[in-house]
Formats: C-alpha cells, sequence, structure tokens
C-alpha cells in the first residue's frame, strides 16, 4: 500500500513537472514559437522611385518572411538626407533589432549612422558604401568590374573601333556612378581604336534622362558606334531615341544592372548588347540574411562583393528565368 508520505511526494512532483512544462511553453510563446526569437529589422531606403530601389526593399521582406520569425518595417526618405536620418531615428523608436540602409545615390548619411552607432544597433548597408560613419557590413556590388567587362565586350565586338558616348547618372560625385565609368574607361580610354565622348548632362538614373541626354549626343556626334549607360534604365530610354533616329543598325548599348526590361532587349537581339548584372533581388536576400545572422550572434564579413557576370545574348534567358 502506498502511505501518505509517498502520496504527498508524488503530488509534488507531478505539480513540479507540470509548472516546468508551463514555463516553457511560455518561453517558446514569448519568442515567436519554437525556440526562436522574434526580430524586427527596419529598413531605411533613401529612394523608392526607382525599379532597382523597389525591387531592393521588396525582395528584403520577401526574404524576412520566409524565416518565420523575422519581421520588417520600411521606410521611404524621397531622396532626402535629412528625411533618411528622422526615418531611421523613427525606426529606432519603434525599438527594431537592426536597421538595412538601402543609399541609392547617396554617398553619406552621418547622422543616422551615429544614430544607429548610440543605440547599439547592427547596421547593413545594401548596394552603396557610404564614405564616410561606422557600419556592421555591407553587401554590393564591384561598380568598376562591371564596367570593365562592359568595355571588354565592346572592345572585342566593334573591331573597327570607333566613337563610344557614356551616359552618367549624376551627380558628379557619384562613386558606384564614377566607378562603372572608370571601369569602362579602363578599358577602351586605353584602346586607340576608340574616342569617347561623355554627355555634358547626367540622365538621372532614368529612362526619360537618357532618352533626353541621348538626343543631346545625337545632335552633336551622328557618327557613335556605341553608347554605356551607368544603368540599364538610361540605356533603355537612349535605345528609344537611337530608334527614333533611325540609327539601331549603327549603335549599340551596353548598360549595367541587369533590368529585366534591358534583359529582354538582349534576349532578342536589338542593338541593346550586354549589360553587367547587378540583382537587387539577390542583394536583398543576402541583407537579410546577414542580418539575422548578426543579430544571432555570428562573426560576418565586413564587406561581401557580390559577382556581376556579364550578361549577353546567349546568357540573357537564364538570367530572365531567375
Amino acid at each position: 500500500m502506498i502511505s501518505g508520505k509517498q502520496r504527498l511526494l508524488a503530488g509534488l512532483l507531478a505539480a513540479g513537472m507540470a509548472l516546468s512544462a508551463a514555463a516553457c511553453k511560455g518561453d517558446d510563446a514569448g519568442s515567436g514559437g519554437g525556440g526562436a526569437k522574434t526580430y524586427t529589422i527596419g529598413i531605411a531606403n533613401f529612394l523608392l522611385s526607382g525599379p532597382y530601389f523597389s525591387g531592393m526593399d521588396a525582395a528584403i521582406a520577401a526574404q524576412a518572411k520566409t524565416k518565420g520569425n523575422v519581421k520588417t518595417v520600411s521606410t521611404d526618405a524621397g531622396g532626402d538626407a535629412a528625411k533618411l536620418a528622422a526615418n531611421v531615428e523613427d525606426l529606432l523608436s519603434k525599438n527594431v533589432d537592426a536597421i538595412i540602409i538601402s543609399g541609392g545615390p547617396l554617398e553619406s548619411a552621418p547622422a543616422a549612422l551615429n544614430a544607429i552607432k548610440a543605440a547599439g544597433k547592427p547596421v547593413v548597408l545594401v548596394d552603396r558604401k557610404f564614405a564616410v560613419g561606422e557600419y556592421t557590413s555591407w553587401i554590393g556590388p564591384d561598380n568598376e568590374a562591371i564596367g570593365k567587362q562592359d568595355g571588354q565586350f565592346l572592345a572585342q565586338k566593334l573591331t573597327a573601333g570607333g566613337k563610344v558616348a557614356i551616359i552618367k547618372g549624376g551627380p558628379a560625385d557619384n562613386s558606384i556612378g564614377l566607378a562603372r565609368t572608370n571601369g569602362l574607361k579602363s578599358v577602351l580610354g586605353k584602346d586607340s581604336r576608340f574616342t569617347l565622348v561623355e554627355a555634358p548632362d547626367f540622365g538621372n538614373w532614368g529612362s526619360d534622362g537618357g532618352l533626353t541626354v541621348m538626343e543631346g549626343l545625337l545632335a552633336k556626334h551622328p557618327d557613335l558606334v556605341a553608347v554605356f549607360c551607368e544603368n540599364d534604365a538610361m540605356c533603355l530610354g537612349a535605345q528609344r531615341a537611337i530608334a527614333s533616329a533611325n540609327k539601331t543598325a549603327q549603335i549599340v548599348l551596353a548598360g549595367v544592372d541587369g533590368q529585366a526590361e534591358a534583359l529582354k532587349a538582349i534576349q532578342d537581339g536589338t542593338n541593346y548588347v550586354v549589360t553587367g548584372l547587378n540583382s537587387p533581388n539577390q542583394i536583398g536576400k543576402l541583407a537579410l540574411d546577414r542580418t539575422v545572422e548578426v543579430l544571432g550572434g555570428a562573426k560576418v564579413e565586413k564587406d561581401t562583393v557580390v559577382p556581376s557576370p556579364q550578361i549577353t545574348k546567349e546568357t540573357a534567358a537564364q538570367y530572365m528565368n531567375a
């Protein structure tokens, strides 16, 4: 027979086990289920009006959804540096765990970075690496390498040489644009077969801007054989201007980014012949993963260069499918 003392001991053990189970269940529920901690990551976008930057923002948010324990809060500064800093302060006031900054054409954001540092939060930069300020990690392309490989392609394709125009996005001190153009110049600028002509005006990274700048170039340089643009959007606009001037058979185009419309033009065998991949989808996914790794305590690379393969008619289909 079981004594009263034994029954009391059994009851205490059962109660203890029940309390322990309840506590464990409570811990799991409070950290997103399954024991995984829940994170909120802020995305501070300098500019969302361009397809590249909106694509980056969407890729980061989509990758967060695959995690199951990560949510994102996105902001748009509309191209205003002061607004970006204010957006960062607002994200910090919401107690986000980390911030991803997509700087676009912004060269530096000291107020934003200083605020994040003061809050003791990690910050991951995508595409743009700021000229000054502290950051946890950066993920982006080697822009000079992309310009260089475009130059190499044109040098091989245009064996007779000729006059090549350069359409820049602006502003004058834009490090990404400068790197791309300098890459091209490192090849064609040293080749006696070619003469380089820089457009006097900026295309402002858009299709309409590329069209307007191209119209001005054609008026002064009707003998062009090629055009290099610091991004695909401007080249797509330039392509329209070239078609309107009935010079499609004369002038080929080379761009940067791997924008879907550019890939389609390349695949279709138009006079858009080459671009270099700078995928916002790929970079955005990597940035979200990197941020989660940092939050989990992992030691990560300070700077990660994402490969930028050359895309021609022979390879365009595989990147369109991707």
